[in-house]
């Protein structure tokens, strides 16, 4: 059977070699540490099981609207309202199986064929995968390390053609952890604005954040770039959710309808009893939420500390996330290693540490390190990458 042309552009996952290679590892008995992970080490808070616990025995394991709960909805606006100071109504929000259905979903709604979508590069790897599903084309532009891999006003104005239908912007960022200031995104959003783009805001990580400064979202910054843009979030990285799948979208209305005519026809609608649990997320008590903002906020000092000291390896420091995504490329070079890909394949094989290649997101001097497992872990992993660097110079 001959497979769909649209699922044939798609490009295979770079981490799927090095994820393979340290399971079968670990299955030898080996002590593999994994900095890969995308998600919080921590359980789901006490509250939020309780809710959904509660919601079970209560029979709320029907459908439920397509778009989402109502009350989860009203949570979700409340939220926005408290935190960002942005209004919204029902009809202008969705709820959906994850952040990435919400982004999924939303470019199946927007974009025809050889529609473009512009991509700041580093990018989560399934922004492009996203718009070719869609028949969109992912125009990729990198960002320049020194400038702390954030676009600017003039880049982002010279990569926008006839075909330009939206901008991807995720502050702080996956993988860099580097966030956009307010003056920042104004800057970015006049060039959109000019040229009527759609401005996709992806927030997932606002709640971690490890600065000074604070977490903004475009939207806020004037009534006009609320109107182009949609903001994607969820509480998978905020409420340590990852496997519950809730995430919304925040937006206009007749986008908004669209999206939700889509879920109807593909999913129905979200886990009836994940949105129960969301609903405690965003309406209960966030004292856990600040004790995993800084429990990662510990574990990113010490990481960049004892990375950063390793020779031939630099960091732009994050700001927020979860992960480092240092510039290995000196000493994948002084290694004698033609590239970042077979460094981060050796020091596996032969210190079992599980590093996810830059590669995939578009930085291929680059590798991603999670922060999300314990300090004496992330102690041992950073004593055995700078042991493997020593051993081979």
């Amino acid at each position: 059977m001959e497979l769909a042309n649209r699922v044939k552009t798609l490009t295979p996952s770079s981490t799927l070699a090095i994820t393979a290679k340290a399971k079968e590892l670990k299955s030898q008995g080996h002590d593999v540490i994994g900095l890969g992970a995308g998600e919080p080490d921590f359980n789901t808070p006490q509250s939020i099981l309780d809710a959904a616990e509660k919601a079970m025995r209560e029979g709320h394991t029907k459908y439920t609207p397509s778009g989402g709960l109502p009350a989860l909805k009203d949570a979700i606006i409340e939220k926005l309202k408290a935190d960002q100071q942005l209004e919204y109504k029902p009809e202008e929000i969705i709820v959906t199986n994850g952040a990435k259905h919400s982004l999924y979903t939303l470019f199946q709604v927007i974009l025809n064929p050889g529609d473009e979508v512009i991509i700041p590069a580093p990018y989560w790897v399934s922004y492009p995968e996203q718009v070719k599903l869609a028949e969109g084309e992912p125009v990729v532009l990198e960002s320049k390390e020194e400038n702390h891999f954030k676009v600017t006003p003039e880049q982002l104005e010279k990569a926008i053609t006839s075909k330009t239908k939206a901008v991807i912007l995720n502050s702080p960022s996956n993988p860099t952890g580097v966030m956009y200031s307010a003056e920042e995104l104004k800057a970015l959003g006049d060039v959109c604005l000019k040229h009527d783009l759609l401005i996709v805001s992806d927030e997932i990580y606002e709640k971690l954040i490890y600065t000074d400064q604070q977490h903004v979202s475009i939207a806020q910054l004037s009534e006009t770039l609320k109107k182009q843009t949609i903001i994607i979030n969820g509480v998978s990285k905020s409420h340590s959710m990852t496997g519950w799948r809730i995430g919304y979208t925040a937006g206009d209305s007749k986008l908004i309808k669209a999206m939700t005519g889509l879920a109807s026809h593909s999913t129905s609608n979200p886990n009836s009893i994940a949105q129960f649990a969301a609903l405690e997320a965003y309406s209960g008590s966030q004292e856990k939420v600040e004790e995993m903002r800084k429990a990662f906020q510990e574990r990113l000092e010490k990481l960049y500390e004892l990375i950063t000291d390793i020779p031939g390896i630099t960091c732009v420091k994050p700001k927020g996330a979860f992960y480092l995504f240092p510039n290995v490329s000196e000493a994948a070079k002084a290694n004698g290693f033609s590239n970042v890909d077979e460094w981060v394949q050796a020091l596996l094989e032969e210190e079992k540490v599980a590093l996810v290649p830059g590669s995939g997101f578009g930085a291929p001097n680059n590798v991603r390190l999670s922060y999300a497992i314990s300090i004496s872990q992330l102690e041992e992993a950073a004593k055995r990458i700078k042991r493997f660097v020593r051993n081979h110079q």
